[in-house]
């Protein structure tokens, strides 16, 4: 059987995302968190929870990124100039966010501890934003003639795309506090609760609203979940229905375990974030599949010649299960509560 390798090539780039999106994304959620600790202690604490793992997690926005440039190079062509300003601020930030994680441990001045501590809240927080810019545009469409991007410089910026980065945002924020639920201990603990529960609400409201804007954006999307604007088609809408619920679920179970009021492992509510992101991940996927450029160029259209991708596809068999097996051993590694008094820095 021969296989599809344009459409293994999108999974794989999909995974790849995903990953990202749960790992650096709760990294980013933490370093958006340090921006409300009450002290430089519980700060310190907060960044040590993530000290062994935050940059190895970017692991997985170069395989994405350079995914799509290897494997999709028209999808590549077209998204990038269409997206040149958010990914460029988006790159600014992690830059400075990286830099900002390494210096504040070695500021001795007050001042100087305030600027780097600032620096990795808001490199943080952009970095979201601005990934949250990237997908709002991406889902709402560019403009493609022939083979090229052929809108504005400033077309991703819309109120859809705003919502979606806010979004992004406060998920993250979800993400981070559970991993602190999971990481810490006592008041660190209590306040990470806190914060997580209203960042759930937030991102319960977000879900809602993305995913009713999104079925607005192209009648295809609609279409493929069986609305119109005067019938509701329940033979399509029926075997898609579990996507949503099953999100709706996961939100009320995270926060049952956030609120105290059953007997639950610290290590559930970041797990059941992920499968809050995990259902809006698939839902995103059943709404614009097969397309890699909404709703212009599908996996197919824009996937380079099979020689290749089977060449990268022997590369990435050989190296992505490293990568994997490695990630595994390092969160076994430091799993566990963290000690205060313990962190590479010291």
């Amino acid at each position: 059987m021969e296989l599809d390798l344009p459409l293994i090539w999108g999974l794989l780039i999909a995974t790849a995302v995903m990953l990202y999106v749960l790992l650096d994304g709760m990294d980013l959620g933490i370093g958006i968190l340090t921006g409300f600790a009450k002290s430089d202690d519980e700060r310190n604490l907060m960044t040590a929870t993530i000290e062994p793992v935050w940059d190895g997690n970017e692991t997985w926005l170069i395989l994405g990124g350079g995914g799509l440039f290897a494997a999709f190079p028209l999808a590549y062509a077209i998204l990038m100039p269409a997206f040149y300003l958010p990914v460029l601020l988006m790159l600014a930030a992690l830059i400075f966010r990286g830099v900002a994680f390494e210096f504040r441990h070695k500021a001795v001045r007050r001042p100087t501890k305030l600027f780097w501590n600032g620096a990795f809240f808001y490199g943080s927080l952009t970095a979201a934003l601005a990934q949250g810019l990237i997908l709002g545009g991406f889902i709402q469409g560019v403009t493609v003639e022939g083979r090229s991007f052929a809108g504005g410089a400033l077309d991703w910026l819309t109120p859809f795309s705003v919502l979606v980065a806010v979004s992004v945002a406060i998920g993250y924020v979800l993400l981070g506090a559970c991993w602190l639920v999971l990481k810490t201990e006592g008041e660190v603990q209590r306040r990470a609760r806190n914060r997580g529960k209203i960042a759930l609400v937030g991102v319960a409201v977000c879900f809602a609203a993305v995913s009713l804007a999104t079925l607005s954006i192209d009648p295809r999307v609609t279409e493929r979940w069986g609305f119109s604007m005067t019938e509701i088609e329940f033979g399509k809408l029926l075997p898609l229905s579990p996507i949503p619920l099953i999100g709706l679920v996961l939100t009320a179970l995270v926060w049952r375990d956030l609120t105290g009021k059953v007997s639950a492992p610290d290590w559930r509510p970041y797990v059941l974030s992920a499968g809050i992101f995990l259902s809006g991940y698939l839902g995103l996927a059943v709404s614009l599949f097969p397309n890699i450029v909404p709703f212009e160029v599908d996996i197919w259209q824009a996937a380079a010649r099979d020689n290749a991708l089977m060449l990268m596809f022997v590369g990435a068999a050989v190296m992505l299960p490293v990568i994997l097996i490695y990630t595994g051993y390092v969160y076994s590694l430091f799993w566990g509560k963290v000690d205060p008094d313990e962190a590479y820095h010291d």
